[in-house]
């Protein structure tokens, strides 16, 4: 036997022998011995202790020739194309299974927008047409002049947050889930006012690093009326006419703001046409985005009172979202129904749309609760 695995051996031994004082006392003599010889031993042979634990040592660390011989039976310059090879397809694999910031994931797909607002958007003539048309030009340019800055405004219930998923729907392959979607809502990710200043650093560094790793980066600002006024003057810099800050482009990047502010002088000029028997289609952008711009502009409860992206003509488009009428909630649950599997019912969309909005007989009057309150309530009839 190798002269130092004896030595291990006897170690082992002489330490195990203490389990034997369970079962037979020993003398102090003979414990003493032990002690004195295993110490001697110790002194003899201090680097007992790499044998047991792992350390930068030969012991631990060698290299395994017979392992290299497949590589060594070849050729430098076909070892170099094998490696390269098996490079490219890790790299294939992961980018198949991993979502990337590339054509293969960031797609536009015009005719699904269009289709998707057509058929399930309701009510929204105005929106429909700018946001398609808004979206189709942005991302057939492939050097614009700067980000796409949508404002989306009016009441809870009228399809601001389902168009948002619609457009990320038709532009990433995962949809809201993509990584390269990012939502912030007020109360949620900046609800105390004495950290604006603790706000503004974290917002900009998270745009900054989200556009770092994807130009095509899309940010969703909810609750834009809940927001702390200023603290989306932070991020003017990104939304300007630049064509790279620090390096980094922004031009690719598509910012959403969604807010109730504005949603009073939206409804009024909804009722003043009601009044005047003229038919909501015939309501133009024309009709309510000056009035909507100075209302949100010139309101203290919105996130956007007095910002300078307003002041600067950095929001791309305001667009109104009227509110809904009866026959607009009719068809949410109609649509509802398809979407469940289940087949549409005339009479059981009536039913719902009367329960939870409380029509009187009056269809034109305007919805209080919007498509998603009907779907949530929808399973209770069908």
């Amino acid at each position: 036997m190798n002269p130092e695995k004896r030595h291990v051996l006897l170690l082992w031994m002489l330490v195990c022998s203490g389990m034997t004082e369970a079962i037979e006392p020993i003398s102090t003599s003979i414990a003493v011995g032990m002690a004195a010889a295993l110490t001697g031993f110790l002194a003899s042979y201090q680097n007992i202790f790499y044998y047991f634990n792992e350390c930068c040592r030969p012991e631990w660390i060698s290299f395994n020739k017979t392992a290299s011989v497949l590589v060594n039976t070849f050729e430098p310059i076909t070892t170099t194309v094998v490696l390269g090879i098996g490079a490219a397809l890790g790299r294939t694999i992961y980018n198949y299974l991993h979502e990337s910031c590339d054509s293969k994931w960031i797609a536009f797909n015009a005719t699904g927008l269009e289709v998707d607002l057509e058929s399930k958007l309701f009510g929204q003539h105005i929106g429909s047409r700018i946001i398609l048309k808004a979206l189709t030009g942005f991302m057939s340019n492939d050097n614009p002049k700067k980000p796409l800055v949508l404002s989306l405004h009016g009441h809870t219930g009228t399809g601001k947050n389902f168009v948002s998923k619609l457009i990320a729907d038709n532009i990433y392959k995962e949809g809201m889930d993509s990584s390269f979607v990012h939502v912030f809502t007020s109360e949620l990710h900046f609800p105390h006012s004495s950290k604006l200043e603790t706000y503004k650093t974290q917002l900009q560094q998270w745009i900054k690093g989200n556009v770092t790793n994807c130009e095509r980066s899309m940010f969703i600002f909810d609750e834009m009326d809940k927001m702390q006024p200023g603290l989306i003057d932070s991020i003017k810099p990104y939304l300007d006419y630049y064509d790279k800050l620090d390096g980094i482009s922004y031009r690719k990047a598509i910012f959403i703001f969604l807010s109730n502010a504005g949603g009073e002088s939206i409804t009024q000029i909804a009722l003043d046409f009601w009044k005047a028997a003229r038919d909501r289609e015939e309501i133009e952008l024309k009709d309510l985005e000056t009035l909507l711009s100075l209302s949100v502009f010139n309101n203290k409860n919105s996130g956007l009172w007095h910002t300078s992206l307003i002041d600067k003509n950095l929001v791309d488009f305001f667009v109104p979202f009227l509110p809904l009428e009866y026959r607009h909630v009719v068809q949410c649950a109609m649509a509802a129904m398809k979407a469940k599997g289940l087949r549409p019912d005339k009479n059981v969309a009536d039913q719902v749309a009367r329960d939870v909005n409380y029509f009187p007989k009056s269809e034109r009057v305007f919805s209080v609760k919007g498509c998603k309150t009907i779907e949530n309530k929808l399973h209770y009839y069908t």
